[in-house]
C-alpha cells in the first residue's frame, strides 16, 4: 500500500493514541532498530507504537538510517569490483560504481579475464552488477565540482582507485595524478557534497620511511612503481586532516585467490610484510563503513594461515 493511501488512517490512529497515552518523563523513545526487532505493532506499548507510526508516515523520514548510499571509486579495479558486488548483495543499500567509462565498465565487469598489474597477475572474475548504478568518475581528469556532482546524495565513499603500472617513463606522473592528486580531489569533492564517511584502500608500508622501513624489501619493490607509496602517503595525510570521518585500510600484498587464513588486523605502521586476499580487503573496507570502532582509524591487514577467522565485530576492537 502506498504511503499516501495509508496516511489518513495513520493520522487517525495517532490522534487516538495521543488521547490515551500520558507522557512519562525520562522514558526513552525506542530506537528504529528496537521497533524493527519486535514482531508486531500490537505488541508495542502505545507510546512506542505512536513513534513508529510517525516514522513511517512522514515522506522522506522513513528509513533514513537504513537507505544508505555508498559510492565505490575505482569500481572496475580488482578490489573495487569485489567491493561493489558485496555491497550489491548487502541489502538495504543504494550502490554506485564510479568508473571512467560506463559502457566499457559494464562490459568489463560482466566478463572474466587475466589482468597484469606491475608484478602481479590477477584472475579477474565476472561481477554481478544487478542493482548497481554506474556513474562516470575519473579522478585524474574530473574537476572537483564535477566529482562533487557525482557524489551528491552519497553518504559513504570507498576509494579503491590506484594507478596501473604501464609505461615505465610515465609511472611517476601517473601515480602522482591518481594516488595523490586524484584522491585529494575526491576528498575535496566529498566535503562539498556532504559525504559523511570515507574509506580509503591504501597499502602497508605507505609510511615506511616514517618508521625505518625504507630499505625493507616490501617498501623497495612496491615503491619502485612510480614512488606510489610516497604518493599514497600524501593522500592519506590529506584525508586525515579533512575533518571527514575516515578509515584507511592498508592491506599487505594482494592476491586474487580466496582467503587461506584468518584476518590479522593491526595498528598503523606495524606490518612490513604479508599477503591478503582481495576478497578480505573488500570485506574489511565494507565493514569499516558501518562499524563505529573503525572511525578515524588506520588499519593494516594481512592473512595468517595459522589462525581462525575472527568474527567481524572483533575486527576493529583492538585499535
Amino acid at each position: 500500500m502506498a504511503k499516501r493511501a495509508v496516511l489518513p488512517w495513520l493520522l487517525a490512529l495517532c490522534f487516538v493514541a495521543l488521547k490515551q497515552v500520558a507522557f512519562v518523563p525520562g522514558h526513552a523513545e525506542p530506537s528504529t532498530e528496537d521497533l524493527q526487532r519486535r514482531a508486531a505493532p500490537e505488541e508495542l506499548p502505545r507510546r512506542a507504537l505512536l513513534g513508529a507510526l510517525f516514522t513511517v508516515s512522514v515522506p522522506g523520514a522513513a528509513g533514513a538510517a537504513e537507505a544508505r548510499t555508498v559510492l565505490v571509486a575505482g569500481a572496475t579495479g580488482q578490489t573495487g569490483r569485489r567491493i561493489v558486488e558485496r555491497l550489491a548483495n548487502h541489502g538495504g543499500l543504494a550502490v554506485i560504481g564510479g568508473v571512467r567509462d560506463v559502457s566499457k565498465a559494464k562490459s568489463e565487469l560482466g566478463k572474466s579475464s587475466i589482468a597484469i598489474r606491475g608484478a602481479m597477475i590477477d584472475e579477474v572474475k565476472a561481477v554481478d552488477t544487478k542493482g548497481v548504478e554506474l556513474k562516470t568518475l575519473d579522478v585524474a581528469k574530473d574537476a572537483v565540482d564535477t566529482l562533487a556532482a557525482t557524489l551528491t546524495g552519497t553518504e559513504a565513499l570507498i576509494i579503491a582507485t590506484g594507478f596501473v603500472p604501464g609505461n615505465p617513463f610515465a609511472m611517476n606522473a601517473e601515480a602522482h595524478a591518481v594516488d595523490n592528486l586524484g584522491t585529494k580531489a575526491l576528498v575535496d569533492a566529498a566535503k562539498k557534497s556532504g559525504v559523511r564517511k570515507i574509506v580509503l584502500v591504501s597499502s602497508i608500508l605507505t609510511n615506511g620511511r616514517g618508521w625505518g622501513q625504507e630499505n625493507s624489501p616490501g617498501f623497495q619493490v612496491t615503491n619502485a612503481f612510480g614512488q606510489v607509496l610516497d604518493e599514497k602517503l600524501e593522500a592519506e595525510k590529506y584525508l586525515r586532516a579533512s575533518g571527514i570521518d575516515y578509515t584507511i585500510v592498508r592491506p599487505g600484498g594482494l592476491k586474487a585467490s580466496a582467503p587461506a587464513g584468518g584476518l590479522v588486523v593491526s595498528k598503523e605502521d606495524t606490518l612490513n610484510s604479508g599477503e591478503i586476499s582481495r576478497d578480505l580487503v573488500a570485506d574489511v573496507s565494507i565493514a569499516a563503513v558501518f562499524d563505529s570502532k573503525a572511525s578515524n582509524k588506520v588499519v593494516e591487514i594481512i592473512e595468517d594461515e595459522n589462525i581462525q577467522q575472527p568474527s567481524k565485530d572483533k575486527w576493529f576492537a583492538s585499535l
